[in-house]
């Protein structure tokens, strides 16, 4: 089993100056590179401070340059914000400024209240046939001309340029979750990232075997794609220390969950605030859940953890470093996981200590 990284640009008050942020990224991104990371991920999120992302690959190329092998991901691209031409031209020119580097995700998109700015209203749900448009367009495009006549886009004979380095594309992922989503990516080889969110281990399951079930369906022949998930991690010394890893994450969950259900103000790009107290009795959030479901723990504790994510069949561990969580704590817990808990997974083992490197 890999490991990956995901980290937002992330502030949570206007008082955190974003010149910090960006450094604060790129430090954690040289430490995974460092040590072994399969993958640095960056997400597309658009007029909101918690998860600053207006293009990905413009944050990828710039973490290209200040790392030597690590892979550069976009979890994900959403099909609906972009055109075919200029999104197969902005992934195809990371692509050769990072030397053939890039893992290109693409996905149908999050919460209403982006759509309704970058998609003109587009009901979220609704958004899942232009990722379908989207995706064969960007392989033609990615390899020569291509008239086009669609739902969503119609355009004359073009093709991307550049061209990307890796042939005859990079490699190819989507975020799923129902097994329509994973029919469609496994039928089409394309990688798989799940996420179950808050959930416990059981969901992760559930997913491996909706990735199973798909691949007996796929047409003979068919690449069996690889199968990441992500979870929310923090690892710390001593049991004492949990309490602030998970309420950082209940207040990030509390102002997300308020804006998937319209129901949250943001006013200059800032969720308004949660008071935590007003979570104490929701089952969601509730601190032994998230402590156990999550990749929260000492080292020992998410060892084990990460065990059982081995023995599923999982190939990358998708680590998710911001949640709200101070930088600083989220330095020390990539160090320790660094340090203390990779060893146990030889294949992604670092050479030696790296709590010095940056």
């Amino acid at each position: 089993m890999k490991f990956s990284l995901a980290i937002n640009f992330e502030r949570m008050t206007p008082a955190t100056d974003m010149r910090d942020v960006a450094r604060h990224t790129l430090e954690m991104a040289q430490l995974a590179d460092a040590a072994g990371f399969d993958i640095v991920w960056a997400a597309e999120h658009h007029a909101i401070e918690m998860t600053i992302a207006p293009n990905p690959f413009q944050q990828l190329t710039w973490w290209a340059q200040h790392t030597n092998r690590i892979r550069l991901g976009v979890a994900v691209a959403v099909a609906a914000y972009w055109h075919p031409i200029r999104l197969a031209g902005e992934a195809a020119m990371c692509d050769l400024l990072s030397n053939g580097r890039l893992e290109f995700g693409i996905g149908c998109g999050a919460y209403q209240r982006e759509f309704d700015r970058m998609a003109g209203g587009l009901k979220a749900q609704d958004s899942v046939p232009y990722m379908l448009e989207m995706l064969p367009l960007l392989k033609q495009l990615w390899q020569g001309d291509v008239e086009h006549n669609g739902k969503f886009w119609s355009f004359p004979k073009a093709t991307a340029c550049p061209k990307p380095v890796q042939k005859p594309y990079p490699s190819l992922w989507a975020a799923v979750r129902n097994p329509v989503s994973f029919d469609w990516a496994v039928a089409n080889e394309l990688n798989v990232m799940t996420w179950a969110l808050t959930r416990e281990f059981a969901e992760v399951e559930l997913y491996m075997q909706r990735f199973h079930d798909s691949l007996a369906k796929a047409p003979a022949g068919t690449k069996r794609p690889r199968f990441s998930t992500m979870r929310h991690t923090g690892i710390y010394g001593s049991a004492r220390e949990a309490e602030l890893f998970i309420n950082s994450l209940k207040r990030v969950a509390g102002q997300f969950e308020n804006l998937f259900r319209g129901d949250g103000t943001v006013e200059n790009g800032f969720p308004s605030e949660i008071d935590l107290a007003s979570l104490e009795n929701r089952a969601e959030y509730n601190s032994e859940m998230l402590q156990s479901n999550l990749m929260f723990g000492t080292p020992d504790q998410a060892i084990a953890k990460l065990k059982c994510y081995e023995a599923l069949g999982v190939d990358n561990f998708i680590y998710y470093a911001t949640y709200g969580l101070p930088m600083e704590q989220q330095r020390q817990s990539l160090r320790l996981f660094i340090d203390e808990v990779m060893p146990a997974f030889a294949a992604s083992a670092p050479r030696k200590s790296l709590a010095s490197v940056i």
